[in-house]
């Protein structure tokens, strides 16, 4: 058994100048083992185009709205819903809302996504992103 605090999770934005920043709540052992992170986009904000050759990656939507860019293909995505990626896809997800979109995201394997995330610029979640993941907003 294993527990992880999300408030003790290190976050990082991948590079400077990102609308994005990721909390990784829970490590992977190794390349092949499962992430899972706090992802936090600022209002407007998005990765740009992004893939995983080996990997399967989940976004649970915990609050605000965006889309979803898939290869090719758009879809809203919105607090309560549940999105899955394929290994290979040409994907990224774009903040429509006014507020923050929020998720929380696995990365199976993780093949490294975990450490690219911690080798970039510091950040830190604040009160409203604790309490978006505590279910109090």
């Amino acid at each position: 058994m294993e527990l992880f605090d999300a408030r003790n999770a290190p976050c990082h934005r991948i590079t400077d100048g990102d609308t994005v920043k990721l909390a990784v709540v829970r490590p992977p052992r190794d390349r092949d083992d499962t992430s899972v992170t706090f992802e936090v986009w600022d209002p407007g904000g998005s990765q740009p185009p992004n893939s995983h050759p080996r990997s399967v990656e989940t976004f649970w939507f915990l609050a605000g709205e965006g889309v979803a860019e898939c290869d090719g293909e758009s879809t809203p995505v919105r607090a309560g819903e549940f999105l899955v990626l394929p290994p290979g896809s040409v994907h990224r997800i774009r903040n429509t809302g006014t507020g923050r979109l929020y998720a929380i995201t696995t990365m199976s394997p993780d093949d490294g996504f975990a450490d690219m995330i911690e080798q970039g610029p510091a950040d830190r979640l604040d009160e409203h992103d604790l309490a978006v993941l505590a279910g109090e907003v």
